[in-house]
C-alpha cells in the first residue's frame, strides 16, 4: 500500500523514496524531485568517508550541499573503517542529514577491493562494527542498503538479516539483485520478501520500479516502502505519478516546455553547485537521454548533446527540440 512511512520515530507522509544514483543524486536533481513529487525523502549519491573527512569542503559540495528548497535528505556513506565511519556520521549529522545510510551494495571493483560496498555482505563482523559505529555517533535513523543472494552461490541473506537486526539498524533497503547481476537480470522479489518476513524493522524494496505494475509487484512483497532508482532520472514527477495512478487518479505528465525548462534548470544549477560550467555540461550529456524519453527525434537530440560544450549551446539545443506537448 501507499501509506505513511514510520522510521526511527518519525513519520513521512508517503513511503516512496528517490534512491541514490552515482553521478546524479546531488542537490539540483533532488530539488527537482521534491518540487514535482515530494517523496518521503531523497538520497545523496554514495559518499566516500575519506572524501568527506579529508577533502576541502569546496570539493565536497557536490556530495554534501542541501538545497533549501528540497525535502528530507538521506546521506549515503561508504567505508570499511568503523572509526572513519563514526567521524563521517558525526559530520553529516552536522551538515543537516535527516537519515544516514551505509552502502553495502555497490558492485564496482574499486569499491569492493577496498572492503566496502557489496564486499561487506560476506563480512558480518565488519558489517556489525560499522552499523554500531553509526548508531553510536548520531541521533538520526541509521539504515543499510544491500544486495541479495539472487541466483548466485552466495548464502548471506540470513546472516546479513541477523547482523542488521543485532546492530540496531532502524531500517533496511534491499536491492533485489546479487552484486554480480546486471540490470538485464530481473529483480528478485523473493529475496526481498525473505527480509520482510525475517526482520521486525521496516524493509524498503528497490529494483526495477518504473510503472504502476512494477510498483504493485514490489508492494506485494510486503515491504514497508519503495525506493525508485534510475526511472526517476529525467522524470522527477514519477513518484507523484505512481502515487496518483495507484490511487486510481488520472495523471497528466508535464508539457514539453516544462520538461525542457527542468532539464536546462538542472544543468544550470549543477554548474553553480560545481562552479564548473564545462563539467556540468559533460554530466548533462549522460542524463540528457532520460529527459528526452518522449521526444520523437530523441536520437538527433542526443547526438547534438554529445557535441555540446557550453550552457548557451545546451539551452539552444533544448529550445529547438522541446517544442510540442508530450502526453
Amino acid at each position: 500500500m501507499i501509506r505513511p512511512l514510520v522510521i526511527g520515530g518519525k513519520t513521512y507522509p508517503n513511503n516512496l523514496i528517490q534512491g541514490p544514483l552515482a553521478g546524479l543524486s546531488c542537490a539540483p536533481f533532488r530539488r527537482l524531485t521534491w518540487q514535482f513529487s515530494q517523496p518521503a525523502f531523497s538520497c545523496t549519491e554514495m559518499i566516500s568517508c575519506k572524501t568527506l573527512l579529508h577533502s576541502p569542503l569546496s570539493l565536497q559540495q557536490r556530495f554534501v550541499k542541501i538545497d533549501p528548497q528540497e525535502g528530507p535528505v538521506c546521506f549515503q556513506l561508504s567505508s570499511n573503517n568503523p572509526a572513519e565511519l563514526a567521524e563521517a556520521t558525526k559530520r553529516v549529522t552536522e551538515y543537516g542529514a535527516h537519515i544516514i545510510n551505509l552502502n553495502c551494495g555497490c558492485p564496482v571493483k574499486k569499491i569492493r577491493s577496498k572492503g566496502a560496498g557489496s564486499s561487506l555482505l560476506t563480512n558480518p563482523t565488519q558489517l556489525y562494527q560499522l552499523i554500531t559505529a553509526m548508531k553510536q555517533n548520531t541521533h538520526l535513523p541509521v539504515s543499510v542498503k544491500i544486495r541479495v543472494e539472487g541466483n548466485s552461490s552466495d548464502k548471506f541473506n540470513a546472516e546479513v538479516a541477523r547482523v542488521v537486526s543485532d546492530a540496531g539498524a532502524d531500517f533496511l533497503v534491499v536491492h533485489g539483485r546479487h552484486w554480480t547481476e546486471h540490470y538485464e537480470t530481473p529483480c528478485s522479489h523473493d529475496d526481498i520478501r525473505f527480509f520482510v518476513e525475517t526482520l521486525k524493522i521496516p524493509v524498503i524494496g528497490n529494483g526495477d520500479i518504473s510503472c504502476l505494475s512494477s510498483l504493485k509487484m514490489m508492494l506485494d512483497t510486503g515491504c514497508a516502502g519503495i525506493m525508485i532508482g534510475r526511472a526517476g532520472v529525467g522524470q522527477p514527477w514519477l513518484i507523484k505519478q505512481l502515487i496518483a495512478e495507484f490511487q486510481g487518479e488520472h495523471f497528466i505528465k508535464p508539457s514539453s516546455y516544462i520538461i525542457r525548462d527542468s532539464f536546462v534548470g538542472h544543468v544550470k544549477d549543477l554548474a553553480i553547485l560545481l562552479n564548473n560550467e564545462k563539467f556540468s555540461v559533460l554530466q548533462a550529456r549522460k542524463f540528457a537521454k532520460y529527459y528526452a524519453r518522449s521526444l520523437e527525434n530523441k536520437v538527433e537530440f542526443c547526438a547534438e548533446m554529445n557535441l555540446c560544450e557550453t550552457l548557451t549551446s545546451l539551452e539552444s539545443i533544448a529550445f529547438r527540440y522541446f517544442h510540442s506537448s508530450i502526453t
